[in-house]
């Protein structure tokens, strides 16, 4: 087999007051850094695309800081954002992807729709080398029966840490001497927000809709919830607006333990506090719960249970989850993550020829059922 070319990619990944970016040469890290944004200054802008001048401004900076020329560069990733549902995988960036990352296309404001539009100003100053987005937030391969719901015309749709879920999938695959395709895996990602996914032969056909109040709770989210009970809540004189903050950022232990910090939840229930102890357990339930539910999507066949994530981190998490989950399938632990890793290896799957580089049509992945 001939020998890989070590691809010098540059990949970006911006926050909500931050940007994350890195120098990959072939599978190793050059260069990585976070560049801070000041609150104030990200104010003074009146949408989030407005911001690319500045962002562009002070990653340039911290590139030149670091010695880093963009000739030198073989291709650039940004973050995927503003995207409709796409099929996973390597995306090149043109301009139909380009205006949809500009204005929000699916409805979404998050500085992720900068990556891409910051990767294509680079890769254009860089001499028009290729610029890409993997596996963007936005990526959908939901089969049908997990698109359906008891209601007429209220479908389920998905939003979910795809990125680093099928980057963990891959890695895992491989270190078991297969390919992501052959293998059949339950991926979870468990940080701020929790998402569970079935993977089935190189494509996720199930998880839970983190952005829609689905999974279990986690720190910041309420997690699935009883439908009359979310009534019962409205009609006690709570709004709208109170039960989608609860699914976004005020759920899960910023509204049972007054933090959205999993360490000091950890920290008070092992001094005695019996609510922050009942949380943190039930959120290790809804966890192990809903792998059940996706090794059941896989009808059992299942080759790994596989952890990622912040939380991951916490070693009584990963032993409950074993404890209850390894009759499924052994349950291997990734803590953190590798989203800017899982940005490089797209880049040079495409470069190297593995993997074709697919085109954003603007036609979203689903749009309905025929009949």
């Amino acid at each position: 087999m001939a020998e890989k070319q070590p691809w010098r990619v540059l990949v970006i990944n911006p926050g909500s007051t931050s940007t994350k970016i890195g120098l990959f040469e072939g599978e190793r890290s050059v260069f990585e850094k976070t560049v801070d944004h000041d609150a104030e200054e990200l104010a003074q802008f009146a949408g989030i695309s407005e911001q690319l001048p500045y962002r562009r401004a002070t990653i340039l900076a911290a590139l030149a800081e670091n010695g880093v020329d963009l000739s030198s560069v073989d291709a650039f990733v940004g973050r995927g954002g503003g995207l409709l549902p796409l099929q996973g995988g390597t995306y090149e960036i043109g301009d139909v992807l380009l205006d949809h990352a500009r204005r929000g296309a699916n409805g979404v404001q998050h500085p992720a729709q900068l990556g891409s539009q910051l990767a294509h100003e680079f890769a254009s100053e860089a001499g028009g080398k290729p610029s890409f987005v993997v596996n963007p937030p936005d990526t959908d391969e939901l089969c049908d029966e997990a698109r359906m719901t008891g209601i007429d015309g209220v479908y389920r749709h998905v939003h979910l840490h795809a990125l680093n879920l099928k980057e963990t999938a891959i890695r895992h695959a491989a270190s078991m001497g297969k390919r992501y395709d052959e293998c059949n895996f339950v991926v979870c990602h468990i940080g701020g927000g929790i998402s569970i996914s079935a993977h089935s032969h190189g494509h996720m056909i199930d998880g839970n809709d983190i952005v829609g109040g689905e999974g279990p709770m986690t720190p910041t989210r309420c997690g699935s919830l009883p439908v009359t009970e979310v009534l019962d809540y409205l009609e006690a004189g709570h709004s709208v607006q109170d039960v989608r903050a609860l699914a976004l950022k005020h759920g899960g232990f910023v509204s049972l333990c007054d933090t959205s910090d999993a360490r000091a939840v950890t920290a008070a229930a092992a001094s005695g506090d019996a609510s922050a102890q009942r949380a943190w357990d039930a959120m290790s339930y809804q966890i192990c719960k809903w792998i059940g539910a996706m090794a059941c999507v896989l009808s059992g066949e299942v080759d790994g249970i596989l952890l990622g994530g912040g939380i991951v981190h916490d070693k009584g998490l990963v032993k409950t989850i074993e404890q209850r989950c390894s009759w499924i399938a052994p349950v291997a632990a990734y803590p953190g993550e590798f989203e800017l890793e899982a940005m490089a290896a797209g880049a040079r799957r495409v470069l190297d020829g593995e993997e074709e580089a697919r085109t954003y049509t603007g036609e979203p992945a689903w749009n309905g059922f025929s009949c």
